[in-house]
């Protein structure tokens, strides 16, 4: 479809899964340590260290699945051993797109207050349960992604178009299985991705109003400063526009896999790769002292490495007075 190669594409999601599994463990390990005392971990930690869990295992056996679709080129290895880890990557890809949608909805909720009770409502018993949300995701994922075992079929190809199909992908075959795609597409894309794209509108018209009353308030005599919280709608709207560019990616894929029979799934692993290294970094930007000790940690590792200097990271100097940092 691409005019990639397995290989290059191997190589490439290789890479990205380096980045991946390290900017995950780092957040992750650096989320458990920073619980001090009888403190209650807040709902975006607990959200921020099962999305780092989901990435890394979902990156692990995706570069699993390619390795073994790249030495087993035939697919001499029976179709159903492929079958069931694409149907297993498909659960913990729908993990990853709603742990992402809950951490943005939360920090909408913490930047804007709504009048709205029903909706507060429904703030307060997802905030409230986050920690039984998180475990009840990953279930719920894959039993979405169950019936896809039974409604779709392996396609009949001939020997020569089977050396250029990945192994043990299922297509959908009946109306049936042409109705669970779409509704599985609705669950695991559409609807989180109609989730994200409230909260980043609501946040940017509280960054608007919040801004345009700053700007009031001082007639106009300097530009207004937002300080940390700034730090906090940046992280956000990153992640949103993040999670959107790669459903509309996914969506796209899958027309081409499920309509058009082309190789694609190579192309899905190595863009999953790329988002989740994204997503790692835009959370541990959003916490200003995580950022900190990251460049910090580089830094002083490259400090042993004098011919690597050149990839030391600036640090940033806080100035000299800012507003009280909200809680991310």
């Amino acid at each position: 479809m691409f005019g990639v190669s397995k290989l290059s594409l191997w190589v490439l999601t290789g890479l990205a899964a380096v980045t991946t599994v390290f900017f995950n463990v780092y957040i992750f390990l650096m989320t458990l340590w920073n619980k001090t005392g009888k403190k209650k971990r807040s709902p975006s930690e607990t959200l921020i260290m099962a999305l780092a869990v989901a990435d890394v295992t979902h990156q692990l056996m995706c570069y699993v699945w390619m390795t073994m679709d790249g030495v087993d080129s035939s697919c001499e290895i029976a179709e159903m051993f492929y079958t069931v880890l694409l149907v297993l990557m498909s659960s913990f890809k729908f993990t990853i797109i709603w742990d992402s949608s809950f951490l943005t909805f939360y920090y909408s909720t913490k930047l804007v207050s709504t009048p709205n009770h029903c909706y507060t409502q429904i703030q307060a018993a997802i905030l409230k349960h986050v920690t039984l949300a998180v475990f009840l995701i990953p279930l719920f994922g894959l039993a979405t992604c169950m019936p896809i075992l039974m409604v779709f079929q392996i396609g009949n190809y001939t020997e020569g178009v089977k050396q250029q199909i990945d192994c043990g992908v299922l297509l959908p075959k009946s109306t049936t299985g042409m109705v669970y795609n779409v509704i599985y597409l609705l669950l695991s894309d559409v609807l989180p991705g109609m989730v994200m794209l409230k909260c980043c509108i609501s946040i940017s018209i509280h960054l608007a109003i919040h801004l345009r009353h700053m700007k009031a308030s001082t007639n106009g005599a300097h530009p207004p400063k937002l300080g940390s919280q700034i730090r906090v709608v940046q992280m956000s709207l990153s992640l949103v526009a993040n999670v959107l560019i790669f459903l509309m990616v996914d969506l796209y894929i899958n027309y081409e896999v499920v309509v058009k029979h082309n190789n694609s799934l190579g192309v899905t692993f190595f863009i999953t790769s790329f988002y989740s290294t994204v997503t790692a970094m835009v959370l541990i930007y959003g916490k200003k002292t995580l950022w900190k000790t990251m460049i910090h940690d580089i830094n002083t590792c490259l400090d042993a490495y004098p011919c690597l200097s050149c990839l030391k990271m600036p640090k940033q100097n806080s100035p000299p007075s800012e507003p009280p940092e909200v809680k991310t």
